[in-house]
């Protein structure tokens, strides 16, 4: 709503106005709080109202904020309160960016000067007392301990300074997302937080940290809007794998709240390496000791066979997905949404993982040829990396614009408007019908490098096998010329063969005879890979 008292104003008076809310506001934007130069940013300031006119607030000085222009055009929130902490929560958003992960509960910690100190707790019966010395109150707070009837883990209710919280990554390991936006401008207007944080202690050690484990974005939201004390149901020494278990149960097929794929395949790994060590343990065997296989786990964790197969895998996923190493992951959109990254997490699953992971468990010890470097799963694992690489070094690292992003372009296009090539290529061919296509040509030259070797493998294995270098060279040679194919910078296909999302089989065509389904000439002739595993 337009302010009434600033139409009235003439320019001396509204200059005036700017510089008194300039000095109350010590200089900084109010919301990005960063440096306001009067001189330098004199056309690009905007006064606006704190609490929108909508919302009752007055229409007067009181209620004025100063503001960069740009930063006020891109608020997410109508008050300028809210507007202020969503930008302090970008802030620390892309301070983390650079880790290749986004915020968590820790991170939001720290920059509100909590996670600073461990607690001493003593137990008697069914009490439990506690006290917070390092903030100078030494009063001794007693609470009475819980027994849960179905899993019989203890636990007692407290509020705890943000100074004592702590968060737990292994059993949660999600990232704060957007909607926290949401929770914020609900707390705002003073609504109740329903549910409680969840965290955990083992009272054996002292001190010891209270991990919070659920309910991070509430705790979050309530953290940035200035909360110092959260409430908290506190598990005392509970079995961490089934809290593991219970909170991946949760986000997947209970789906309070979803967890995207990577998050579960980060937790099914967790998961898979407490199988492995519940295993070492029941078996007597010396730590780190290996000589199991997968198949050994499967059989002695039969109750829940199907789980333990799926953790297994997710394990390769995730450290394939989650190598410091791995080049192709700048360009993976692991939330499913974005519209910067060409690859979404799910279409990385059903090409790349579907096509080289194998799918069953291996009957071979864990540490078989291990030292040699010849282990299955860890060949798996380095070779599809490897693959991975060469696709983000002849694809997309220099010439995937993530300014430019994914959003209509094949619109953009259809309008005229420029698109570089080079990010027209990316952009194509990481689209999962194709992507998927293409991909299958790597799997067949590989394939056929080893009959021409006369290596006897199994096919469903094929990745587990050592590549040697030529077979690289032959990779990345497919890759370059698959990539200097002039389809994919044919504006002219846009609207038609580019046009829609396709399904595997139209583009399997295309590959094979050149020609669309509808007989529009694509490629101009069939792909020959004996061609393009060639230098041209």
């Amino acid at each position: 709503m337009p302010s009434l008292f600033l139409a009235r104003l003439n320019g001396q008076e509204r200059g005036d106005l700017i510089k008194r809310l300039h000095e109350a506001q010590s200089g900084k934007c109010f919301i990005c709080e960063k440096e306001i130069d009067l001189d330098l940013h004199k056309d690009a300031l905007d006064i606006d109202h704190v609490i929108p006119l909508k919302m009752n607030g007055p229409d007067n000085p009181s209620n004025f904020a100063l503001t960069h222009s740009s930063c006020n055009r891109a608020k997410q929130a109508a008050d300028l309160n809210v507007a202020r902490i969503l930008a302090r929560f970008q802030q620390i958003k892309e301070s983390v960016k650079n880790e290749n992960r986004g915020p968590n509960l820790d991170d939001i910690l720290l920059a509100y000067q909590g996670k600073k100190y461990s607690m001493v707790f003593k137990r008697e019966g069914v009490k439990i007392t506690f006290s917070f010395p390092d903030l100078g109150n030494n009063e001794i707070i007693t609470e009475t301990v819980y027994r849960d009837s179905l899993s019989g883990f203890e636990y007692f209710f407290a509020f705890f300074p943000i100074e004592y919280l702590h968060h737990d990554d292994k059993i949660n390991p999600r990232s704060i997302g957007a909607n926290i936006a949401k929770l914020i401008q609900e707390f705002y207007q003073k609504r109740p937080q329903l549910h409680v944080q969840l965290a955990w202690i083992d009272s054996k050690q002292t001190p010891t940290l209270i991990k919070v484990f659920d309910g991070q974005h509430k705790a979050a939201a309530q953290i940035m809007l200035g909360a110092r004390f959260l409430p908290v149901r506190v598990f005392i020494n509970p079995n961490i794998d089934m809290l593991l278990t219970a909170n991946t149960n949760a986000g997947t097929f209970l789906k309070q709240v979803a967890f995207d794929k990577s998050i579960q395949r980060h937790l099914g790994s967790a998961l898979y390496l407490d199988r492995i060590d519940q295993y070492i343990h029941d078996h007597n065997l010396p730590e780190e000791t290996y000589s199991f296989s997968e198949r050994d786990l499967l059989k002695y964790f039969k109750g829940e066979s199907r789980e333990v197969k799926r953790y297994i895998l997710d394990s390769v996923r995730d450290s394939i997905t989650h190598n410091p190493d791995n080049k192709l992951v700048d360009y993976i959109d692991f939330g499913g949404r974005g519209k910067e990254k060409p690859f979404s997490y799910s279409t990385i699953e059903k090409t790349f993982y579907s096509f080289f992971i194998f799918q069953d468990v291996l009957d071979s010890p864990l540490d078989f040829k291990l030292e040699e470097g010849e282990n299955p799963r860890e060949l798996e694992k380095a070779q599809i990396l490897g693959l991975m690489n060469i696709v983000a070094e002849e694809i997309f690292i220099g010439r995937y614009d993530p300014d430019l992003g994914t959003s209509q372009i094949e619109s953009k296009i259809q309008k005229g408007e420029n698109i570089p090539l080079p990010h027209l290529c990316a952009y194509r061919m990481a689209r999962e019908e194709i992507c998927y296509n293409w991909l299958k040509l790597v799997h067949q030259v590989i394939k056929s490098y080893f009959i021409m070797q006369k290596n006897y493998i199994k096919e469903e294995k094929i990745i587990q096998y050592p590549f040697p270098e030529p077979l690289w060279e032959k990779i990345r040679m497919l890759v370059r010329n698959l990539r200097n194919l002039p389809v994919w910078s044919n504006k002219q296909l846009s609207s038609t063969v580019f046009g829609g999302k396709q399904n595997n089989e139209y583009w399997q065509l295309i590959f094979e005879t050149g020609k669309s389904p509808q007989g529009i000439p694509v490629l101009g002739e069939p792909v020959n890979i004996m061609k393009m595993i060639m230098e041209q």
